[in-house]
């Protein structure tokens, strides 16, 4: 029971108070770091899309750092998230947590916000999460961006494409069907309460004619 313990994990929405543990969790495995007011911003300006790994003690182990992109200024790109940091403890890899936070930050992308797709960049060096992008989440490369790193390493930037239906969430027309079902439920009832006091108006009318007559 222990061991089954020690090896469960919970994926929720970060809150302001795990913002100190986020930004701890990425000092230990990314050396892109940030201002526990740049956390704040993303926490505050889109919730729906911080996530945080919990081991079974309450212990943040992983993150996802993901926002709406808002800035780009071209009317004709539909609207489209961004993850700028994802991480997950040395210790706590090989568990599928990336993965998990990397959809469940995807899923609300397009449920809060319609986004069409999902964009990120990664060092051309990080063959693992090159990786995961990859083969595991189907993200595909869009270009390379010369010195995009601080210490001038390149990137890949890359892109996934999300629907409902990549991200798990019911289609648009399998919502609608749902959402009129009540609707459908009621009118059939009404005319079956209509067709009821038809029947009944006939056989009263029925009865008065035989009485007078």
């Amino acid at each position: 029971d222990d061991a089954e313990a020690a090896m469960s994990f919970s994926i929720r929405n970060a809150v302001v108070g795990d913002l100190l543990k986020i930004q701890n969790t990425n000092l230990h495995c990314l050396p892109e770091n940030y201002q526990l007011r740049y956390y704040f911003y993303h926490a505050l300006s889109w919730p729906q899309c911080l996530w945080v790994a919990e081991d079974h003690r309450g212990n943040i182990v992983g993150y996802v750092l993901a926002k709406m992109e808002d800035d780009n200024g071209n009317k004709d790109d539909p609207p489209h998230g961004h993850v700028t940091s994802l991480a997950v403890l040395r210790t706590h890899r090989k568990l599928g947590l990336a993965t998990k936070l990397m959809n469940y930050a995807a899923r609300a992308m397009v449920e809060s916000f319609n986004a069409e797709y999902v964009s990120l960049h990664v060092r051309e060096s990080n063959r693992g999460a090159f990786h995961l992008y990859n083969q595991t989440l189907n993200f595909e490369t869009t270009e390379v961006e010369k010195g995009y790193y601080a210490d001038g390493e390149d990137a890949y930037a890359m892109r996934r494409i999300l629907t409902r239906d990549v991200v798990g969430l019911p289609s648009q027309k399998r919502v609608l069907a749902a959402a009129s079902l009540p609707e459908a439920l009621a009118a059939q009832q009404a005319a079956k309460a209509n067709a009821a006091k038809k029947a009944e108006a006939a056989a009263g009318g029925g009865g008065g004619a035989a009485k007078a007559a």
